[in-house]
């Protein structure tokens, strides 16, 4: 019988240090081909979306998919993961809030590999749920003593801050603008849901590094063609899903810009199989859009959590 477990239960075992920890080993294992992961495939409807992301994990003995659908009358996501060796379903696992902090943890990881030495200040546009895990992530991975973030609604915004400068324990302020959030900062986090960018390259400075999360769609666009044209470095976090789904990247590839060829996967920057930031005054750019293995290495790690810790609930399945 596989096991099942809520977002309740998830909540009392993953943390952010711990999701950095498996992404990073999700990424490594990916860059030095120990570990597969299949890029999104979606299936459109008038009535909604499904999307399902495959991974498999040879060495910790798993496979598995996680499905999810966005559809007008609501929502729903799980991961489901089959033991390798004998061929069971092991678990089925609520995966929302999982996704949130493990999108979250991606680009943790991806500011500790690319941004400065010494990075403490983060400027972020976008706060909405999502915003959320970007904001702990960075702040976790890195000691991050101020940030600053900048959204439409101001009422919410401050809301939204001052949970989370309860949360993280730094100063976390509401921006006047875009381009006062991103003053001084030497990271930017970008996570919105935009379709048209908002983000002016003008805006950056010297030595900035940009994590760009919401434009997992081709119809999405959150930066500007200014802003890839300044950044010295580009990485994603796969070139296959970025192909399918990178709107920020897709203007700049239609018009001969940039090409798919020139982009670096961030996991081959850990292993230290291409180069990551060269100079300190270099302009890096991280583009995720998420991918089934990270699912993967969370869900393998929060199963041996529950059978060790007797948490979740069995389902009978004939």
């Amino acid at each position: 019988m596989p096991l099942y477990l809520d977002t309740a239960t998830i909540q009392q075992m993953l943390t952010m240090p711990m999701a950095l920890t498996l992404v990073e080993r999700a990424l490594r294992d990916r860059a030095v081909k120990s570990a597969i992961d299949i890029p999104r495939a979606r299936t459109q409807t008038p009535a909604g979306i499904q999307h399902v992301l495959q991974a498999a994990a040879p060495e910790l003995g798993y496979i598995g998919f996680k499905y999810y659908y966005t559809g007008k009358g609501g929502s729903s996501s799980y991961l489901h993961l089959i033991d390798m060796h004998s061929g069971q379903l092991a678990a089925i696992i609520e995966s929302g809030w999982l996704g949130m902090i493990r999108t979250g943890a991606a680009t943790g990881i991806a500011s500790r590999t690319l941004a400065n030495p010494g990075a403490s200040i983060l400027g972020q546009i976008g706060a909405g749920y999502q915003g959320m895990g970007q904001l702990e992530a960075v702040c976790t991975a890195l000691p991050i003593r101020e940030a600053r973030v900048y959204a439409r609604s101001r009422d919410k915004l401050e809301a939204w801050c001052a949970q989370m400068s309860a949360q993280l324990g730094i100063p976390v302020m509401p921006a006047e603008s875009g381009p006062a959030a991103l003053a001084g900062a030497h990271i930017v986090n970008v996570i919105t849901r935009s379709v048209t960018p908002v983000i002016d390259g003008d805006w950056l400075e010297p030595g900035q590094h940009v994590n760009a999360a919401g434009s997992n769609a081709l119809d999405r666009r959150e930066i500007d063609s200014k802003t890839i044209a300044r950044a010295a470095l580009i990485s994603v976090d796969s070139k296959a899903t970025a192909r399918n789904e990178c709107g920020d990247l897709l203007p700049a590839i239609e018009q001969g810009q940039l090409h798919w060829d020139a982009l670096t996967e961030i996991g081959d920057i850990m292993v230290g199989r291409a180069p990551g930031r060269a100079k300190s005054e270099d302009i890096t750019l991280y583009q995720s859009h998420g991918m089934g293995i990270q699912d993967l290495y969370v869900g393998i790690a929060l199963l041996a959590i529950a059978q060790r810790e007797g948490l979740g609930s069995m389902l009978a399945m004939a």
